[in-house]
């Protein structure tokens, strides 16, 4: 097994004194159970409870004094306590709204216990039929792996620091280049990355796709209020893969019969389940960042590797030697998107896009990036300089001078001039160095 980024975060907040019991979230099959295993080793005591099992249910249930439920736990456990930290793991909580509540009483009893718990529906079922003790919890959200995750599980860490200080010398830009597109390709499910940094098959890759897709489409009737839903649901799993990385309408979708407050319900649901996220735009340059609900908003899901095998585009990428001529450029879409959300464990985080306000105006910047309270943008594009007039139009209702480029070129920061005479920074940003965009910001 490989280690993820996550971990670093996960050993700030078990170091923080006023720390709270953590709400692990993120889609199933992302790595919750792994990567709590692996933070386990930094414990001299682990207890592991899935409330899947009845009697692990019965005994959280048994009692509200979690004083007298530790020794319990230790006991049903078979662990010895030794001298030192605790790490308690409550898996699958979303099976005992009356274990949700005792994490305030963790958090106001047992201090010195280390509480995390994770479920994999629990996204789908909180505010409707589980309520998270307010105050009293805090949360980290796991997402597929990033592409220095992908380098460390294949053998190719070596270059992981020098992409994170972006001090990568350009005669790897070939080979980096190369194993971003593989990357892209198969996806960053953690399952996923294991099977092909051991056999290096990616043929053998769709059983795997498959169980994922299975799982998920299984899942349906649990996410789904009623039966309208449950087909909605079905059909957004079924073909929603293909529109990823395009501006999307609700209603009838796809082509599909369905009213656009049945698609909306149905996204949501998908949305909490972290499957996928409707990203909308903002109408200003300048903060705060307000998202326009009223546009359309872009699908983007939370792998590319699921994308590209329900939408059969995996041999674009052979026959393509450019990310961005990979399907009409969404392939290139989809894989920004995902690695801007690996930036942050912040449940919160959000992506965004930029249309201008200005009414007739089809200005329209890919993505946006908060950063230090600076509105960034940032467009996937290859060519001149002078061709990212929306860019441009950006960058000249700004209040400041710096923007990005994704973009299958080398590194380098380029002084430009707007169409109105403003001037500002260009960071030319490779695929593979989305890592390094904040250690980038920081000292452009």
């Amino acid at each position: 097994m490989f280690e993820r980024n996550i971990l670093k975060d996960l050993n700030h907040w078990a170091s923080d004194k006023y720390r709270k019991p953590l709400v692990l979230r993120g889609a199933r099959q992302v790595g919750k159970t792994t990567v709590v295993n692996q933070f386990a080793r930094n414990f001299e005591n682990f207890l592991t409870v899935n409330l899947e099992k009845a009697d692990a249910r019965q005994l959280f249930e048994s009692s509200d004094e979690v004083k007298k439920l530790l020794p319990l736990l230790f006991l049903y456990c078979d662990v010895a306590r030794r001298e030192g930290r605790t790490l308690l793991f409550i898996d699958e909580i979303q099976n005992s709204p009356h274990t949700v509540s005792l994490l305030r009483y963790f958090y106001e009893e047992l201090p010195e216990i280390h509480v995390v718990a994770a479920g994999s529906l629990l996204e789908t079922m909180l505010d409707k039929h589980i309520s998270l003790p307010v105050g009293r919890v805090e949360y980290k959200a796991l997402y597929p792996c990033s592409f220095v995750e992908f380098l460390s599980a294949t053998g190719e860490s070596r270059f992981v620091e020098p992409i994170r200080n972006a001090s990568l010398p350009a005669v790897f830009h070939n080979e980096l280049s190369q194993l971003f597109k593989t990357y892209s390709l198969i996806g960053g499910m953690p399952e996923v990355v294991s099977r092909y940094a051991a056999d290096r098959d990616i043929v053998s890759l769709s059983n795997v796709y498959n169980q994922l897709l299975t799982a998920y489409r299984n899942d349906v009737e649990k996410y789904a209020e009623n039966k309208t839903q449950a087909e909605v649901i079905r059909y957004i799993l079924d073909e929603g893969w293909n529109f990823a990385g395009e501006t999307i309408t609700l209603g009838c979708f796809g082509g599909s019969p369905y009213k656009a407050r049945e698609t909306g319900e149905a996204f949501r649901t998908l949305q909490k389940a972290m499957l996928l996220e409707l990203v909308y735009p903002l109408t200003s340059a300048r903060m705060p960042a307000v998202s326009d609900l009223k546009r359309m908003p872009k699908l983007f899901w939370l792998d590319a590797g699921l994308v590209n095998h329900v939408a059969m585009i995996r041999k674009e990428y052979l026959i393509n030697s450019d990310l961005m001529d990979t399907w009409r450029g969404k392939a290139a879409e989809q894989m920004v998107a995902q690695e801007l959300k690996t930036l942050s464990s912040e449940v919160s985080a959000k992506r965004n896009y930029w249309v201008r306000g200005k009414h007739g105006s089809t200005a329209e910047v890919d993505f946006i990036y908060l950063y230090d309270g600076l509105i960034v943008p940032i467009e996937v594009k290859s060519g001149h300089n002078s061709h990212l007039r929306s860019l441009h139009q950006f960058m000249d209702e700004s209040s400041h001078d710096i923007a990005v480029r994704v973009w299958s070129g080398n590194y380098s920061i380029d002084e430009v001039k707007t169409f109105n005479g403003k001037t500002f920074r260009l960071v030319n940003l490779p695929f593979y160095y989305m890592s390094a965009l904040n250690e980038i910001l920081k000292h452009s």
